[in-house]
C-alpha cells in the first residue's frame, strides 16, 4: 500500500516536471511561439528582399536594351542634358525655408 502511494506520488511529480518543461522551458511552447514569430519575421523580410531584387534585376536589364530607358535614367538621375537645352533646378519643398512671420518687418 505504501509503495502503490509513493508510485502515484512519484508519477504526479514527474507529470507536473514534463508539463512544466513542455510549457515553460527553453524547448518550450513559448520558446515555440518565439520561434514561430521569429521565422514569420524573417521570411517577410526574405520575401521583401525577393522582390526587391526582382525589381533591379528587371531595371537592369531594361537599362541594358532600352536606349529610350537609359537616356531617361540618366537625365533624371544625373541631371544630364541635350545640346540647345536648358536645366532647371528648382529646390524641393523640404528643402525650401519658409519663415514662419517671427522675423517679418511689419510697416
Amino acid at each position: 500500500m505504501f509503495t502503490r502511494r509513493l508510485l502515484i506520488a512519484f508519477l504526479i511529480f514527474l507529470n507536473c516536471y514534463l508539463f512544466f518543461r513542455l510549457i515553460w522551458s527553453d524547448q518550450g511552447l513559448f520558446a515555440y511561439m518565439t520561434l514561430r514569430n521569429h521565422y514569420e519575421q524573417l521570411k517577410s523580410q526574405m520575401d521583401g528582399v525577393d522582390r526587391k531584387s526582382l525589381d533591379l534585376s528587371q531595371e537592369i536589364r531594361r537599362l541594358k536594351s532600352d536606349r529610350a530607358y537609359q537616356e531617361k535614367v540618366i537625365r533624371e538621375r544625373l541631371k544630364y542634358v541635350k545640346d540647345n537645352e536648358i536645366l532647371y533646378l528648382l529646390p524641393e519643398e523640404s528643402d525650401t525655408t519658409r519663415g514662419d512671420g517671427t522675423n517679418d518687418k511689419k510697416d
